[in-house]
């Protein structure tokens, strides 16, 4: 089967809060031309390949990734399946199709260690990042069994997620106590890209649910801001964190809700970046890798919409940051952007960021010197 690109999916149709480098700049005169040096596709190259050295192995006929530079522990559920959606934005600027013989290892590895059902996993959104992974690959490269696995685990994570409570939506975890942006922006998301696999119009109307019960509960369509959850009480977390604002953008890009995207890529642009800089997540919890969910979901959008003269600099900015923060031993870039990464161990998940941001953003290739 002919690849299907993941990048043209847009139809128009209708707590989980788990120095500086300078940016280098070579002036040349040649003839009168003046060359800036930012980043280009071999810098992203660069910085996909260093991530694997550091932290790809291959184990028992599959892979994982190290959760760190120091011991063996492999990555978490949710971040595994994150840093897999890693390959596949590399795969797609690039088309190396050995980026999809590591996804396919790494799938095996997943299973080897998580096993083909995950309903032992009381965190329904780990879930739905897995099913959006595999559902993606799946698109990609017309593969069954990552079909397979994503609509049993979909399924059965629906199932005991959905309720009528607070007006809809899905619970964060079995636990039942707050339904959350960070499942129910996943799920939309899986829900949509399982109909284009299966041709079924049923997850289309569950993504086009899980969406607007999003929209109506914890966005704010006044500024753009996507509130984290709400708990059983009805009480809101109205803080804003970038993943859930990317994911949020990803399924109105793909339902067609393309005002509330626009608003929700604005507050993330306006009013969550610092100096034009994204936040800071950390790097060794939960938050180290929001930035790449953030900005692969609204790079997809600026793109499908014909938006870059909008948010193309800004990213393009925090993209250069990322690449000129690497420290030079390895190439490893945390997500501290603009600061440089230091000295001692990193970890996989909070070094993704740098890496995915390379790979959705459109690089600033350097102009050479007129030769003479």
């Amino acid at each position: 089967m002919k690849p299907k690109s993941f990048q043209n999916l847009a139809r128009p149709w209708t707590w989980r809060i788990r120095g500086v480098w300078i940016v280098i700049s070579f002036l040349a005169v040649s003839c009168g031309s003046f060359t800036a040096l930012a980043f280009t596709s071999t810098d992203a190259d660069t910085l996909f390949e260093a991530h694997a050295k550091a932290f790809y192995q291959k184990a028992d006929g599959g892979a994982f990734y190290l959760k760190s530079t120091e011991g063996n522990k492999p990555a978490d559920f949710w971040t595994e399946a994150e840093q897999m959606e890693m390959v596949l934005d590399t795969y797609e600027r690039s088309t190396n199709p050995q980026q999809l013989v590591m996804f396919t290892n790494l799938f095996h590895g997943f299973l080897a260690e998580h096993s083909r059902t995950w309903r032992h996993n009381p965190y329904n959104d780990d879930i739905m990042w897995m099913v959006i992974a595999l559902t993606r690959a799946h698109l990609l490269t017309g593969n069954p069994e990552f079909l397979a696995v994503a609509r049993t685990n979909f399924d059965l994570c629906y199932e005991r997620a959905a309720s009528t409570n607070l007006g809809g939506g899905l619970w964060w975890k079995v636990d039942v106590r707050s339904k959350n942006a960070c499942v129910n922006g996943p799920g939309s998301i899986a829900a949509f890209l399982l109909g284009r696999s299966t041709g079924k119009a049923d997850y289309f109307t569950i993504a086009t649910n899980l969406f607007q019960w999003e929209r109506a509960t914890l966005f704010d369509p006044a500024t753009g801001r996507v509130s984290d959850n709400i708990n059983e009480n009805g009480r809101m977390g109205r803080f804003a964190l970038t993943y859930n604002q990317g994911t949020f953008v990803g399924a109105a890009n793909f339902l067609g809700y393309t005002n509330e995207a626009r608003l929700a890529a604005l507050y993330t642009m306006n009013r969550m970046s610092r100096d034009g800089y994204l936040p800071s997540g950390g790097e060794s919890g939960d938050g180290g890798g929001f930035n790449g969910i953030g900005v692969r979901w609204i790079a997809r959008y600026m793109k499908d919409r014909g938006e870059q003269a909008t948010f193309e600099p800004w990213l393009q900015k925090n993209a250069e940051a990322a690449w000129q923060a690497r420290r030079p031993a390895d190439n490893l870039s945390n997500g501290h952007w603009p600061q440089p990464t230091p000295e001692g161990r990193r970890y996989s998940w909070g070094c993704s960021s740098a890496v995915v941001i390379l790979q959705v953003v459109h690089p600033t290739e350097m102009v050479k010197p007129d030769a003479k």
